[in-house]
């Protein structure tokens, strides 16, 4: 049998063919101007983009039938996205308004959770790529569900109100979005799986329109994904790439009480010879640092000290938490590695108690640091520095369940 014995054939040819011809569009768009010319940079953009090559087909075909769900964990560390956080689990899953879906699980001890239904994607410029640009219709935090002595728990989704535990839907309901916020290294991420509660057939096999289907949503997922970032967090997210190395205001950056979070970003640019120091005053609740590539990626979490967290970070004796960004160990115990690449993005997230605070930034010389940091700011050896690498390493894996 070869090509045209078939009635479908001509069609999934050439949807594959366009397919094709978009991806290689894509890459185009590692070479922007917001990406520096060194080859770390340049390879960075393409392996954001084949990163998210590898889970575009899991978006829109092999998770898209929302009669059949499955959760997808969309970010970790092999595939970064959307400006994650290296201290989030992210996942999703598909769902419709009509269908009444139970998940089951246990519950972990993230000291975060939020589930959220989204709503309808809203049309028409400043809508970031799929599979983002939902409204949360409703959400259900960690505080909120109810489990039992086992940590186990049960959440209808849709439908009428069942259980403690329960998501309402509307016609337009698309997916769900489950976030997962960690601390401690030794903090285990809830484990749940979702179904549909009157499955009584299996999972009819994708026919060639669906196929089809997948294809071009899998197309414009990657080349909207490669034309938004870094551009939309520029245009549309307040971050400032004209005036690199300080923080927006947080009270215009706002919060997002639906997601459970505020949230502001830093674009820096760091030379060889050069330091960035991040000083803020300690304070309540979960907040998280992460350092981030041009294209609003997390760094290399599992091995570099490119994230921080309340229980992870060291006060100085002023009560203030002083993070140094540097392209090389600095010795002081908060580094926040560059990975080597000379600029990047510092996300600042905070949930649960407290409010955010305030963020000052500093640009010293690499040679002067000992003189712009108090005298007793915390150091550590290169044997701690080893303990600790060691500590993310098997803490990741825990999250991961590598």
């Amino acid at each position: 049998m070869a090509f045209g014995d078939g009635p479908d054939d001509a069609a999934l040819r050439s949807a594959w063919d366009a397919f094709c011809d978009r991806l290689k569009q894509a890459g185009e768009r590692v070479f922007k101007d917001h990406n520096a010319a060194s080859g770390i940079h340049r390879a960075d953009g393409f392996r954001f983009l084949t990163q998210n090559l590898g889970q575009a087909f899991d978006l829109a075909l092999e998770t898209r039938n929302t009669r059949y769900p499955e959760i997808h964990t969309f970010c970790h560390p092999g595939r970064k996205l959307g400006g994650d956080c290296a201290d989030f689990l992210y996942q999703q899953a598909w769902i419709d308004g009509t269908s009444v879906y139970r998940i089951v699980g246990e519950r972990g001890t993230a000291p975060f959770l939020n589930i959220t239904v989204q709503g309808p994607r809203p049309g028409g410029p400043g809508v970031l790529h799929e599979p983002f640009g939902d409204v949360p219709e409703a959400n259900l935090t960690g505080t909120q569900l109810l489990t039992e002595e086992d940590g186990s728990f049960e959440i209808y989704i849709g439908g009428s109100r069942r259980g403690p535990n329960w998501l309402p839907t509307t016609a337009g309901s698309r997916k769900l979005f489950i976030r997962q916020g960690f601390d401690g290294w030794e903090e285990r991420p809830a484990r749940m799986r979702i179904e549909r509660v009157d499955m009584a057939e299996p999972r009819p096999v994708p026919n060639p329109a669906e196929m089809i289907s997948a294809m071009e949503w899998a197309g414009d997922f990657l080349t909207q994904m490669m034309s938004d970032w870094p551009e939309f967090p520029f245009t549309l997210g307040g971050v400032d790439a004209e005036h690199p190395n300080r923080f927006p205001d947080m009270a215009a950056a706002g919060a997002d009480a639906r997601r459970g979070r505020a949230a502001v970003n830093m674009h820096w640019r760091l030379a060889r010879d050069e330091s960035l120091i991040v000083e803020f005053d300690a304070h309540d609740g979960l907040w998280m640092f992460t350092n981030m590539g041009p294209f609003f990626t997390s760094m290399d979490y599992v091995y570099r000290p490119v994230s921080y967290t309340p229980s992870r970070a060291t006060v100085d004796s002023d009560g203030k938490v002083r993070l140094v960004l540097s392209h090389d160990d600095p010795g002081y115990h908060n580094w926040l590695d560059t990975q080597g690449f000379e600029r990047g993005n510092l996300t600042y997230r905070h949930m649960l108690d407290g409010h955010p605070v305030p963020l000052r930034t500093q640009l010293v010389k690499r040679a002067d640091l000992a003189d712009a940091l108090p005298s007793d700011c915390p150091v550590v050896t290169p044997a701690e520095r080893t303990a600790q690498m060691w500590a993310r390493f098997n803490g990741i894996r825990r999250r991961y369940g590598w």
